[in-house]
C-alpha cells in the first residue's frame, strides 16, 4: 500500500462500479459473476486504480460542461473515450515451460539472436498461422460473451507477435474490458498449447510489445468533442478543446512519461520500436495549419484531403485525409483523437487515463474561466476564443513536432525547446510528487497528497524489485543451465583434441580455436556471474529511490555483462547441448 496503512490496519471496502457492466466468466466446474469493483482504506484513501479513474472521469465532465455551455450545448456530462491496442507474443507452451527467465520475469533474460527475425516483415504482412487463428477466434468468442466488443485482430511486427483491439468505449469500461482480454488470452491460449507473453520486451532485439490508447472526449448527446467537422477553421467549439489539449501536455508532459513508467517499459522507450521517453504532438498537416493560423491571430480556412487515384482501372477513387500519421510520435492526432503510443503491454491503461483526464480537465477549466469573466463583464466571446487561443498557442507550441522522433536531432531540438527527457524510469518518477503534481491532482480530488506519496513509494518499489528478481533468475539460469552445458561441451571438444594428438595427428587450428573461445567465454561467464552475485549480495536497507538507482546504475550494467558472454556461448554450445529453447525455436515454431 506503499505506507497507506500500517500492517496491523487491515479494514477496506469494496463497492461496485455502477457504470462498468458485471459479466459471467465461464470456468471448467461452473461459472462465476464478477463484478467490477473499487477498493479503498478504513480513512478513505483510493487502494485502487479504478476509483482515481472516475475521480478523474468526474474532473474532466465538470470543467468541459462549463466550456460546452459557453456555446450553447444543453449537455449534462462529458466522459472520455478510449479503445487500447493490445500487443501481444503467442509461442508454444513447451518452450514457456522449459525457460525459467520466461516463468519468472515474463522475458527471456538470455538468447542469441538468430540468423533471421524480422527484416523481411513477412510475419507482419504474412497470414496469421492456422493453430495462432483458431486460438484468437476463440478467444474473441469468450471476450463477446463476456460483453468486451473486440473487432481487430492481425499480425504484428515481430515473428510470433500479433495484436487484438476492441471498439471505442467509455474509458473506464475500456480500461476494464481490457484487463479481462489480457487475461482471457493467457486463458484460451493454454487449450491451444500455446502461451500468450505481454511482456513489452519477452525477446531482445526485435520489437516489443505496446498498447496504444486512443483517447477522445465525448458528451451525453454523442457528440465526439475532437471531431474538427466539415469545416474545422470555423468550429470554434473544436479548436477550444484541442488547444486545450495541446495546453496539457506542453504543462504536463512529465506527467504523461511517469503514467508509462515502469522496468518493462524502460525497454522500449526510446528504441527506435516505440516513442521516445520525449512526450510531444503530432497534429498531422491539417491540424498544424490551423494552429499556424491560430498564432498569427487568424483562422480563415482549413487544409483538404481530396482523393487519391490509385492508377488501376478496376479500384475505386479513395477519400484522403488531410493528414498523414506518424508512428514515431508518443502522442498523435489520428481523426477524431489522439494516440498515446508510449503505454506498455503489460499495464493498466488506467494509469495514462487518470493522467489524461486531469491534465486536460485543468486546461479546460483555465480556458473556462478566462472566457466566463468574459462574460459576465459583457465582452464578445468569440473575439475573446480567438485572442485567448493565440495566447495558449504561443505559449504551448513547443510542445508540437511533426518530423522523425528517432532522430538525434529531435533530442536536441528537444532539449533546446524545453521539453524533458526523462530516459528512464527512475529518471521519471520523482514527477509524480513534485509540488506541481501534488497541486494538480489535489485540486481536482483525483489524488490526495498522501495517495501520490504511497503510489511513488510502489511504483519505486516494483521497480527494483522487479530488476532484483530477474538479476537473480539470471545468476540461476547462468550457474544451473548455462554453465554446465558449457562446461560439457567443453569437455567434448578437448576430449577431441586430445585424441587427435594421441593418434599423432595435428588438431586443426578451427578446432584448437573453438576450445580456447570456450575456455575464455566459461571463464568470463563465471566472472560476470560472481561480480553479479557480489553486487546482489550487497544489496542493503537503503530507501526505495536509492534502490531504484543502484539498480538501474549498477546492477542492470552488470546483468548485460552476464548476458553477452551467456549468449555468446549459445553460438559456441552444440545444440544438442544447449539446455534453453532458442529464440529460433520460440519465434518460429508455431
Amino acid at each position: 500500500t506503499g505506507g497507506v496503512r500500517a500492517t496491523f490496519e487491515a479494514r477496506g471496502y469494496t463497492a461496485w462500479d455502477p457504470t462498468s457492466p458485471a459479466f459471467i466468466l465461464d470456468n471448467p466446474n461452473g461459472t462465476i459473476l464478477c463484478i467490477p469493483t473499487v477498493f479503498c482504506s478504513w480513512k478513505g484513501e483510493a487502494l485502487d486504480k479504478k476509483t482515481p479513474l472516475l475521480r478523474s472521469l468526474d474532473a474532466l465532465s465538470a470543467q468541459a460542461v462549463r466550456v460546452l455551455r459557453l456555446f450553447g450545448s444543453t449537455a449534462a456530462r462529458v466522459g472520455a473515450t478510449a479503445g487500447p491496442e493490445q500487443e501481444y507474443f503467442l509461442i508454444d507452451k513447451n518452450f514457456y515451460y522449459a525457460r525459467p527467465d520466461l516463468l519468472n520475469t515474463g522475458r527471456t533474460l538470455f538468447g542469441a539472436r538468430p540468423a533471421k527475425t524480422q527484416e523481411m516483415d513477412d510475419h507482419y504482412f504474412g497470414s496469421i498461422p492456422e493453430r495462432v487463428l483458431a486460438c484468437m477466434l476463440e478467444t474473441e468468442n469468450e471476450l463477446y460473451k463476456m460483453g468486451v466488443p473486440v473487432k481487430t485482430r492481425h499480425n504484428e511486427v515481430s515473428p510470433s507477435q500479433y495484436e487484438i483491439a476492441p471498439l471505442f468505449e467509455q474509458a473506464n469500461v475500456a480500461t476494464d474490458h481490457n484487463m479481462v482480454i489480457m487475461e482471457t488470452l493467457k486463458r484460451v491460449a493454454d487449450r491451444y498449447g500455446l502461451h500468450a507473453l505481454l511482456h513489452e520486451k519477452p525477446f531482445a532485439g526485435v520489437n516489443g510489445s505496446g498498447k496504444h490508447v486512443n483517447w477522445s472526449m465525448c458528451d451525453d448527446q454523442g457528440n465526439n468533442l475532437l471531431s474538427p467537422g466539415d469545416t474545422p477553421h470555423a468550429n470554434g467549439q473544436f479548436l477550444v478543446f484541442l488547444v486545450a489539449v495541446i495546453r496539457a501536455v506542453a504543462r504536463h508532459g512529465d506527467l504523461l512519461r511517469v503514467a508509462v513508467a515502469h522496468a518493462g517499459n524502460d525497454h522500449r522507450l526510446g528504441a527506435n520500436e516505440a516513442p521516445p521517453a520525449i512526450i510531444s504532438i503530432f497534429l498531422g498537416d491539417m491540424l498544424e495549419d490551423l494552429v499556424d493560423q491560430i498564432e498569427k491571430g487568424t483562422v480563415t480556412s482549413a487544409k483538404k484531403g481530396g482523393q487519391l487515384t490509385i492508377g488501376a482501372s478496376v479500384l475505386p477513387v479513395f477519400r484522403r485525409d488531410p493528414g498523414d500519421r506518424n508512428r514515431t510520435s508518443p502522442f498523435a492526432f489520428t481523426g477524431n483523437k489522439f494516440e498515446f503510443r508510449a503505454c506498455g503491454s503489460a499495464q493498466s491503461i488506467s494509469g495514462p487515463i487518470v493522467v489524461l483526464n486531469t491534465i486536460v480537465a485543468e486546461s479546460l477549466d483555465y480556458l473556462a474561466t478566462e472566457l466566463e469573466r468574459v462574460v459576465a463583464n459583457g465582452g464578445d466571446v468569440d473575439r475573446e476564443v480567438q485572442s485567448l487561443l493565440q495566447k495558449v498557442v504561443k505559449e504551448s507550441r513547443h510542445v508540437v513536432f511533426s518530423g522523425d522522433n528517432y532522430s538525434e536531432a529531435w533530442h536536441a531540438e528537444a532539449e533546446r525547446r524545453g521539453l524533458p527527457n526523462r530516459r528512464t524510469t527512475v529518471d521519471s518518477l520523482a514527477d509524480f510528487v513534485t509540488p506541481k503534481s501534488i497541486e494538480l491532482f489535489g485540486k481536482y480530488r483525483v489524488f490526495n497528497e498522501r495517495e501520490l506519496r504511497s503510489r511513488y513509494e510502489i511504483f519505486l518499489e516494483s521497480y527494483w524489485k522487479t530488476i532484483a528478481i530477474e538479476a537473480q533468475s539470471m545468476l540461476q539460469l547462468a550457474a544451473r543451465s548455462i554453465l554446465p552445458a558449457a562446461l560439457r561441451y567443453q569437455a567434448e571438444v578437448a576430449d577431441s583434441v586430445a585424441k587427435l594428438k594421441a593418434a599423432g595427428v595435428s588438431p586443426p587450428k578451427l578446432q584448437l580455436r573453438l576450445l580456447d573461445e570456450l575456455v575464455a567465454a566459461i571463464e568470463e561467464l563465471q566472472a560476470n556471474h560472481d561480480v553479479l552475485a557480489e553486487i546482489m549480495a550487497a544489496w542493503d536497507d537503503d530507501d526505495d529511490m536509492a534502490h531504484a538507482r543502484h539498480s538501474r546504475d549498477v546492477v542492470v550494467p552488470a546483468m548485460n555483462d552476464l548476458r553477452a558472454v551467456g549468449d555468446k556461448l549459445e553460438t559456441l554450445v552444440a545444440s544438442d547441448l544447449w539446455p534453453l529453447p532458442t529464440y529460433q525455436e520460440m519465434l518460429f515454431i508455431k
